[in-house]
């Protein structure tokens, strides 16, 4: 049962990541096929992340940051929570 809570944070983190990612996404006013372009991606790629399909590595996660301007830090260290 012990094994269960890192999993379920795990995911619960997640979904944060993703409801953030999407977020900053709208508010820069980008599609997702705006976004993958910036990224040297495929649409295909920030569909499998938005939906969680997918993981963001750190290093993506660093891209994202740049082209979305946050401060992605900030996200690692939970500083984006709303304070």
């Amino acid at each position: 049962m012990g094994a269960k809570l890192p999993t379920r944070l795990a995911l619960k983190r997640q979904k944060i990541l993703i409801t953030f990612l999407i977020e900053h996404r709208k508010d820069a006013g980008l599609t997702q096929a705006q976004l993958a372009d910036r990224l040297g991606k495929s649409r295909s790629f920030i569909t499998r992340l938005e939906s969680g399909q997918r993981r963001v590595y750190v290093v993506e996660l660093l891209q994202l940051a740049e082209v979305l301007e946050f401060d992605a830090g900030k996200v690692v260290g939970g500083g984006e929570k709303g304070g």
